[in-house]
């Protein structure tokens, strides 16, 4: 997500997320005394070493923070670093200096999650800590694991995984949302991070799929996508017409609450060098505006709905039965448009007693994800009659 100031400054900042703010600000209080937390997975501040920016952020943060739990996964901005422990061959092109050097320090120091995993920094700087933990609230089980430490098979961050979810009493929380910063699967063209999603796919997603993992939540792409219910890139049977169906985790890459800089959709096959970006099949929704993950949930049922920064509605949402099954949700027709257009505009009237609501942020803002969205005011409206917003195609 990031932060912004009032004022010009020689570090790029995030507007954009004060609008992210407010509209959660407004759920909260819409809520009121009902459970809820908020869950920023990854790419916190964007500070990079620069401590003022950490101190206008948690300012910003305040009114909302304030009321309920700031829950934290740990990104490529608060870590990444040179000098960092766990840099495996294959990941030459993923890991670099978008930490700015602050090597987790801050992130660590200046949030207490539960739990007590750390790992070294390679630095004189203290152990990082609020790697991995896990959580019950109302009926769901939370999960927040590290991309930026050791998670293969056999780690300890692994072993933790895979206990906790063989551990979770599904008659008590039906539901379990495993939250990471870079995503297992997205369809933006960021060749650099194909190792890295091999790795989470050949180590983690078997686990996923064993234990029956209701929503893999990923940043990091500045954007919202939602896939089908996926197992090997491959989508489950929603059980619409009767067919048998099975439990998939549904993922969904949700880094649109302030960053700006996004890189182009992933090309088709046989348009390389062409600007075709042709929506696939597993895609079932994906936009390029800033907002965050409204995730609502009783004993029956999930919902989870994305909620725009242009006009703080509902533009998707998705429901997950306790059993797994998932109600709803078009997949991208052949032509690589929304099947569903802009799936549901204006606000969910549902009258199921909500035992949770969690106003997420899951605000990965990494600089290199997510959000195409808005580039300027003025072009805000023409793309909208396109349905699109520009790409701005280089970081700064």
């Amino acid at each position: 997500m990031g932060t912004a100031t009032p004022y010009s400054t020689f570090v790029r900042t995030q507007k954009e997320s004060i609008s992210t703010v407010k509209w959660i600000k407004r759920d909260i209080e819409a809520i009121g005394n009902k459970p809820a937390l908020i869950s920023h997975i990854g790419d916190i501040s964007y500070a990079r070493g620069y401590s003022w920016l950490w101190d206008n952020f948690f300012n910003q943060i305040e009114p909302v923070a304030s009321k309920v739990p700031y829950h934290v996964c740990i990104g490529n901005h608060e870590y990444d670093w040179p000098l960092q422990p766990w840099r495996p061959e294959w990941a030459y092109s993923v890991y670099g200096t978008d930490g700015g050097g602050e090597c987790g320090v801050p992130y660590s120091l200046r949030f207490n999650m539960p739990g007590n995993s750390s790992e070294p920094t390679g630095t004189r700087a203290p152990a990082t800590r609020n790697l991995y933990y896990s959580f019950d609230l109302g009926v769901v089980h939370f999960v927040y694991f590290s991309t930026e430490t050791d998670f293969l098979s056999g780690s300890k961050q692994y072993e933790f995984l895979k206990n906790d979810l063989e551990s979770v009493d599904r008659n008590k929380t039906p539901y379990v949302v495993v939250q990471g910063h870079r995503p297992m699967y997205t369809t933006s063209y960021e060749t650099r991070d194909l190792p890295f999603k091999e790795r989470l796919q050949e180590h983690l997603e078997h686990l996923f799929v064993k234990d029956k993992v209701t929503l893999a939540l990923w940043g990091h792409v500045h954007r919202y996508e939602r896939f089908c219910p996926l197992n090997n890139y491959t989508c489950g049977s929603l059980g619409a017409n009767g067919e048998e169906w099975k439990a998939f985790p549904v993922h969904l890459v949700i880094g649109m609450a302030g960053q700006d800089w996004q890189p182009i959709w992933q090309p088709r096959p046989d348009h390389l060098t062409d600007p075709v970006f042709p929506q696939p099949v597993r895609s079932m929704y994906r936009a390029g505006e800033f907002g965050y993950v409204r995730l609502n949930a009783n004993k029956e049922k999930l919902t989870l709905s994305y909620i725009g920064n242009h006009d703080g509605e509902v533009h998707d949402v998705v429901e997950i039965m306790a059993s797994g099954q998932v109600l709803n949700g078009h997949a991208a027709s052949a032509d690589g448009s929304n099947a569903d257009g802009i799936a549901v505009m204006g606000k969910l009237n549902s009258k199921l007693s909500w035992y949770v609501m969690i106003a997420s942020i899951l605000v990965l803002g990494a600089f290199v994800g997510y959000v195409l969205g808005f580039i300027s005011r003025s072009r805000r409206s023409a793309a909208s009659e396109a349905q699109w917003t520009a790409v701005k195609s280089e970081e700064t």
